[in-house]
């Protein structure tokens, strides 16, 4: 009897195997909710993807900057613009790295989305998007951001 329960244990852990963090998917409506949910913090959201090199070589450096002024009211959101097939990949990094909350794009208009997020952004990667403690866009990094300067501007909002 013993070994039938166990079976059947091991059987539905197979079935369903822990997963590491999610990525909770994301579109316009839920872009907005997640910058609502931020005021009263300076927020940094990053646009990347697997595929984007300069995206994976700014990931761990944005973690570490997060960690680094999160006592003084930085937070630090990660959006990967990756394909469905490739959340697999996108998730093994941001536990990698320790980047949570970990989101997916996920919106049926890629343009309307992009457009939601700032119209002057033509949805390059890597994107990093800073706001005030009241929830405004204040600062766009497009392409490799420039570290030095995007410490000082966080530093200036905080």
């Amino acid at each position: 009897m013993r070994t039938v329960i166990l079976t059947a244990i091991a059987s539905a852990i197979a079935l369903f195997p822990v997963a590491g963090p999610q990525l909770k998917p994301l579109d316009e409506a839920g872009y907005r909710r997640v910058i609502d949910a931020h005021k009263g913090t300076v927020l940094l959201v990053d646009f990347w993807a697997t595929w984007c090199s300069p995206c994976l070589e700014e990931l761990p450096l944005l973690v570490r900057l997060g960690e680094k002024y999160r006592g003084k009211g930085l937070r630090l959101v990660t959006i990967s613009c990756d394909e469905t097939s490739d959340e697999p990949r996108a998730r093994q990094l941001i536990e990698k790295h320790k980047a949570q909350p970990g989101y997916l794009k996920q919106a049926p208009d890629d343009e309307k989305f992009i457009n939601s997020v700032d119209p002057k952004w033509s949805g390059a990667l890597p994107g990093l998007f800073l706001y005030d403690r009241r929830g405004r866009l204040v600062r766009s990094f497009i392409g490799e951001a420039d570290m030095t300067a995007l410490e000082s501007a966080i530093r200036q909002l905080l």
